[in-house]
């Protein structure tokens, strides 16, 4: 009888104890969610009061904050369906991508661009055009430029898209951007790339591959822009001069 009695403590209390622990477990995801989803929100208001409140004054600036208010769209779209750690850090990194654009449409007009914002390894990797060219790709003209003009109003800040680096920079249209829906490159753009970006200081040799090689370039096609770790382990919450 003593033993039954024991045994039945014992049980009762491995069941509380369980109970507990997934409580507890449950509480602290909970948390940390919390977390995540308030960086998330700091990002994204910081990115919605500026695309408020700038307005473009040439052709430049206007389309890098209309590339900014896209960004601010789509996180603000991903913040109301944001229920778990990752989702809540993609909503982050996309109001990090528009505060780039923002960026970009102040150094266009001539405004202090604000403070460095964090960047991932991807970009970095990606380099950035560092002076100006001008190709003929199949019949069709495109140009590059480390400076916002009236012939590069097209502004990237750089990284990885389909597999392939981009860099930083200000081009005569977002070529990029089929890459970005179809996950993948055609042949056209290898040979834009190979033309545009071959010896060009600060721009990756894979930024440049020739058209011999486009073939052969299976790589990791990704999943679209590859945004990486957005500054994981940084302190954000200096940033507030300007924005």
């Amino acid at each position: 009888m003593g033993t039954a009695i024991v045994l039945i403590v014992l049980i009762a209390l491995v069941v509380v104890g369980g109970a507990y622990l997934v409580r507890s477990q449950a509480a602290a995801k909970r948390r940390r969610l919390d977390d995540a989803k308030a960086e998330a929100r700091r990002w994204l208001e910081r990115l919605g009061g500026q695309v408020l409140n700038l307005t473009g004054t040439d052709t430049a600036s206007q389309q890098a904050i209309a590339d900014a208010a896209e960004r601010y769209n789509a996180a603000g779209s991903q913040m109301e369906q944001a229920e778990t750690i990752e989702q809540a850090r993609l909503v982050r990194e996309t109001a990090l991508e528009g505060l780039y654009y923002v960026r970009a449409a102040r150094t266009a007009m001539g405004m202090d661009p604000g403070p460095e914002l964090p960047t991932d390894a991807e970009r970095e990797r990606a380099g950035a055009v560092t002076e100006h060219r001008s190709v003929n790709v199949e019949g069709q003209t495109y140009e590059a430029s480390p400076e916002p003009g009236q012939n590069t109003p097209h502004y990237y800040p750089g990284g990885r898209v389909a597999g392939r680096p981009v860099p930083q920079g200000w081009y005569s249209e977002p070529w990029w951007k089929p890459a970005l829906v179809a996950g993948a490159w055609g042949m056209g753009s290898m040979l834009l790339f190979s033309a545009m970006f071959s010896g060009m200081p600060g721009v990756p040799a894979e930024a440049s591959m020739d058209s011999a090689d486009a073939g052969t370039d299976g790589g990791d096609m990704g999943d679209g822009s590859d945004m990486g770790d957005m500054g994981g382990g940084m302190d954000f919450g200096g940033f507030d001069g300007g924005f």
